[in-house]
């Protein structure tokens, strides 16, 4: 397989001018139009041969002139369509079409795509045009186009890598797991999973409730050597998951991070926010927007589904996990078959407002590692529409007695749940209309779920297609300064929706300093309290905090309602984990426990041992699994 772009191009009599690789996919570029045109019949040959995914484009040397491309793209699409921008990447031969309609750009059958190729000979894609305008979204666009050369080489130099050692008749020998972070705790989560042939890092996580080194996984070790690990593979754009990951690149890591497209704008938006987050607390940031956009420029985003191989002996496909804006499950084939281990991270195997269930069907499985956040025997979750009738009833006592709520939430997919819980209430008249705000970075997240409706349920998802997108409602406000944030806090009764869910940090702390003495206010947790965070003391009781009020430390009294609310958690409780494994197919003969607190890994694994007659373990931070 180290010639096989030699072996292509010999193929295809010198039709060929150049053959790279873009990861394990091969690209072809011709200066033949003739060929550009008709000679997908040979390609299909060739991919039947080698079973995988080749595209032809053409050469830069024939291609017309992006502003002649761009004329002839508008005389082609409709103008229902209603397209929005056209931006082109010269150096990969690639057009981008941004339209609010873009299945007419793609026509019936895909007979307006073939038209663009054929008659401008660049090679179309197309994308949604985002309800709300994304600042990061853009920037990131930005890096990768500015930056186009340096991705064609980087991208080939990838595949180079992967297919340098291929030879899927030499693929035996053992697979192990070592566990960096989330080792019977919630909180950075990371693992290295390691073949003879390879090192990969699966999540790169942060533990923002912790203080010190507990925050961070465990690279200390000897197995751990930046220089070695092939690839990233992340599983969805939490803090505890991604946050750590554009510090890798601060320290030199040049290689492939593999995850979602919307996974890729979030953890972006997310790491900015961390940084933002540190200079407000007086604390050296850990990484730059520098290291932020080195992140994006080596980022290979996949779909659900998908196949690609990203190492020599290592080949992964992302599944829907119902948990976040393009959040996944990631199946790992190793060595062509040797082993199928599937690694769940955090998941929800209910349907929700916003997302389609987890997935629960695989092509093999031999091992899983699955999360417990909620997996002890008392963490039954009551049925939604009881938990989304608690939340209302909450707001409207709060609303009557002239009080305000304040909902800290995580940015991104809670805060997105709620205020569709919000909005459709409101819209049905089951709550009457009040002030809602939003604050810190949800709105920009919100931005991201305008621009990525595929990966939302089918009823938003339709909503969106309609033009009755429910995140642009205006219903909600957003809160963008501190001149805004006061009017709020000495504004009349309102609902608050802000970052960050557990109180460490963000706009829900100023919040919560402001509303906690107020015995009419009420604070309303929805999602997962980490052990040390605010949040969780808060929860647990506490009746007064020490807090900065304006340089000043002062004692702050807790006289507000406090609420919790489990059944609203993006997370799977007790009985949809075990759901899951009565349903997956096939059936492992392993599984691990990992992302919750101890005894809940331990009550987790007890339970699905009895259940399922297979090997479960709960393995500790630092400790390595041998998976064969």
């Amino acid at each position: 397989m180290t010639d096989i772009l030699k072996s292509i191009k010999e193929q295809l009599n010198a039709k060929i001018t150049d053959a790279n690789f873009e990861g394990a996919n091969i690209v072809l570029y011709t200066d033949n139009e003739n060929f550009f045109r008709e000679g997908e019949g040979k390609i299909k040959g060739i991919v039947e041969q080698i079973k995988k995914r080749v595209e032809l484009r053409a050469d830069e040397k024939i291609l017309p002139s992006q502003d002649e491309a761009k004329k002839k793209i508008k005389e082609i699409v409709p103008e229902e369509a209603e397209i929005t921008d056209i931006l082109f990447d010269e150096h990969r031969s690639i057009v981008v079409i941004e339209a609010k309609k873009p299945g007419l750009v793609i026509g019936k059958m895909g007979s307006i795509f073939s038209d663009i190729r054929r008659q401008t000979l660049w090679t179309p894609q197309v994308q949604r045009s985002p309800a709300i305008k994304s600042q990061i979204t853009e920037n990131i666009r930005d890096v990768l186009y500015s930056n186009s050369a340096y991705r064609r080489k980087f991208l080939n130099s990838v595949g180079e890598k992967i297919y340098k050692e291929w030879n899927p008749e030499k693929m035996d020998g053992w697979v192990r797991l070592t566990v960096l972070g989330s080792g019977r705790q919630v909180g950075r989560s990371c693992f290295l999973l390691q073949t003879p042939n390879s090192k990969i890092l699966i999540d790169c996580g942060i533990d923002v409730a912790s203080q010190g080194d507990e925050r961070f996984p465990h690279f200390n070790i000897p197995e751990f050597n930046i220089n070695d690990i092939d690839a990233v593979v992340i599983s969805h754009a939490h803090l505890d998951h991604v946050g750590l990951l554009p510090y890798l690149y601060k320290m030199g890591y040049k290689g492939p991070t593999y995850m979602t497209l919307p996974s890729r704008d979030l953890a972006a938006l997310t790491a900015l926010d961390f940084i933002g987050v540190a200079y407000k607390q007086a604390a050296q940031p850990l990484f730059s927007s520098k290291d932020i956009k080195e992140m994006v420029k080596h980022t290979v985003c996949l779909n659900f589904n998908e196949v690609t191989d990203i190492a020599p002996d290592v080949r992964i496909t992302f599944y829907n996990s119902g948990h976040a804006l393009g959040s996944a499950m990631v199946h790992f084939n190793i060595g062509n078959g040797l082993h199928n281990f599937l690694y769940t991270a955090d998941y929800k195997y209910t349907r929700t407002r916003l997302l389609d269930p987890a997935i629960a069907s695989f092509p093999r499985v031999e091992s899983i590692l699955t999360e417990s956040t909620y997996g002890a025997k008392e963490d039954i979750l009551p049925p939604r529409i009881e938990s989304e009738e608690r939340l209302l009833d909450v707001i409207r006592k709060t609303i009557n007695r002239g009080g305000k709520v304040l909902i800290p939430e995580l940015g991104l997919g809670r805060a997105q749940e709620t205020m569709l819980i919000i909005e459709d209430a409101i819209k049905k008249g089951s709550l009457k209309e009040v002030p809602v705000y939003i604050d810190g970075m949800i709105w920009d997240i919100n931005a991201i779920h305008t621009a990525y409706p595929d990966f939302l349920s089918s009823n938003v998802r339709n909503q969106v297609f309609q033009d009755q997108n429910p995140f642009v409602s205006s219903i909600f406000s957003r809160v963008g300064s501190p001149m805004e944030r006061k009017k709020v806090i000495e504004g009349g009764p309102c609902i608050v929706l802000a970052t960050s869910g557990m109180l460490v940090g963000g706009a829900s702390v100023e919040y919560f300093r402001e509303f906690a003495g107020n015995e009419k206010n009420s604070i309303v947790f929805v999602c997962y309290q980490g052990v040390g965070s605010l949040g969780r003391q808060v929860q647990e009781g506490m009746k007064e905090t020490r807090m900065s009020v304006e340089g000043k430390e002062e004692t702050v009294k807790v006289n507000m309602e406090v609420h919790t609310i489990e059944g609203l958690s993006a997370h799977a409780g007790r009985n949809e984990i075990i759901s899951f494994f009565n349903n997956v197919r096939p059936k492992p003969k392993r599984i691990l426990i990992n992302h919750g607190e101890a005894s809940k890994c331990l009550d987790l694994s007890s339970t699905l041992y009895k259940m399922n007659h297979v090997e479960t373990n709960v393995p500790r931070n630092l400790e390595t699994i041998r998976l064969r």
